[in-house]
């Protein structure tokens, strides 16, 4: 944070918490999954957990990126329990300390020295700015189909949870065949993630998520629930297609009957199950890896309980 420029450095810290005591800070900034994984990966393929500080810190710094830039588009007005860094600072100054954040968790990679790692980086990169670029294309789109969801949430969550894992493994050490596995693990596991992000965007508690019921709905994103239940048949289908295609605004006696909607119509189950498919996908390319047991047992457990946040 202190090397970066004056004008973003108070954004970047609003944004992740960080930096000195304050009301600013005092919210907390996440659970940082990707970064234990980072070094969960590393000290497990039998590598020091320092040698992958760095890319610790990078993929908390491009998730902080994802999350600035996401909030902007998506309108979210709430990150955590108060405003936005877009509503706090303004749209440029969020949008400038994205930028920011992208750059240094570069930075911080390449010096590492290994170009393993930064190629394990800039293809998650890749892959980010993919699945982002479509979930805003779904918003325009009536006809969207769950596996092109898929596509989209292992560009948009999968892509930075691989490269946590790849990161890890890299820098812990691994030969290739291991990173790779790795990588797909985190993908798929990223996958599972976001359905169940998808879940608590419906169904969660605003006082654990910080944000309100419904927002995805409201903001027009393509969940897996609202696509599962919109291509559901019979009248429960009919009713959330009925529900979703009505032009009057949002209110909240709305949006509570479309939840119940989509549920009755198998929505929420559909994304329960989806979710729960993708660990299972994850599980066996973990096993591709050729961990030894009590490495493979704690990566899987830590794969649980990223996917049972509803409970």
């Amino acid at each position: 944070m202190e090397s970066l420029p004056d004008g973003v450095r108070p954004v970047a810290e609003y944004h992740l918490a960080v930096g000195k005591p304050g009301e600013h800070h005092a919210s907390g900034g996440g659970k940082a999954t990707r970064a234990v994984l980072v070094l969960t990966c590393a000290r497990l393929v039998g590598g020091h957990e320092d040698a992958a500080v760095p890319g610790a810190v990078a993929v908390e710094l491009v998730h902080g990126f994802s999350l600035l830039h996401d909030d902007i588009m998506d309108r979210d007005r709430l990150r955590r329990h108060r405003p936005a860094a877009w509503v706090e600072f303004g749209v440029p100054a969020a949008l400038l300390t994205g930028d920011a954040l992208l750059a240094q968790a570069v930075r911080v990679v390449e010096a590492t020295g290994s170009h393993r790692a930064v190629s394990v980086l800039v293809e998650a990169l890749d892959g980010l700015m993919r699945g982002q670029s479509m979930d805003l294309a779904f918003e325009r789109h009536a006809d969207v189909t769950l596996g092109e969801y898929r596509s989209m949430a292992e560009g948009k969550t999968g892509a930075l949870l691989g490269a946590a894992c790849g990161l890890g493994a890299v820098l812990g050490g691994a030969q290739e065949a291991a990173v790779s596995a790795l990588q797909r693990f985190g993908r798929c596991a990223g996958i599972g993630f976001q359905c169940v992000d998808d879940l608590l965007g419906l169904w969660g508690d605003p006082q654990r998520t910080g944000k309100p019921v419904g927002g995805d709905v409201t903001g027009g994103k393509k969940t897996y629930p609202l696509l599962a239940a919109l291509g559901a048949e019979g009248a429960a289908g009919d009713r959330v297609r009925h529900l979703y295609a009505r032009p009057e605004s949002w209110s909240p006696e709305r949006v509570a009957e479309l939840l119940r909607a989509i549920e009755d119509a198998g929505g929420r189950a559909a994304a329960e199950r989806e979710a729960a498919a993708q660990v299972r996908q994850a599980l066996h390319h973990l096993d591709e890896a050729s961990l030894p047991e009590p490495a493979r047992r704690e990566l899987a457990s830590l794969t649980h309980d990223m996917i049972h946040r509803l409970r």
